[in-house]
């Protein structure tokens, strides 16, 4: 069998355009790997900063709120107290102008 050499330098040349097509299809995708590792660095990076500052920012909103609640309690504790005494002292005022409670009831004909 005899094989030209025409038919060998197409071979050849095949084999090399197929080797080159599959070489720059690797190195695109290892380019695109690259650069999307590139991107999550960054995105990471830019949602720890972000992160950190709502977390301080949360941290100061949380003090403001306790402030408030408390501030709240101590008022409405007061109030209460101050109803409380109220109470007793209508208590006292009310058995007072009813007078003493009869212990024996006669019954009358």
């Amino acid at each position: 069998m005899f094989v030209s050499a025409e038919i060998i330098a197409i071979v050849l040349s095949t084999v090399g355009l197929l080797l080159t097509l599959g070489g720059t299809m690797v190195a695109g995708f290892a380019w695109c790997i690259r650069r999307s590792d590139r991107v999550e660095e960054r995105l990471g990076a830019r949602i720890d900063g972000v992160e950190q500052r709502l977390g301080a920012r949360i941290d100061g909103v949380e003090e403001g709120l306790g402030a408030r609640i408390d501030g709240v309690e101590q008022r409405l504790g007061a109030r209460i107290d101050a109803v409380a005494a109220d109470t007793t002292e209508l208590k006292i005022a009310m058995a007072r102008i009813e007078g003493p409670q009869r212990h024996l009831i006669v019954a009358a004909r």
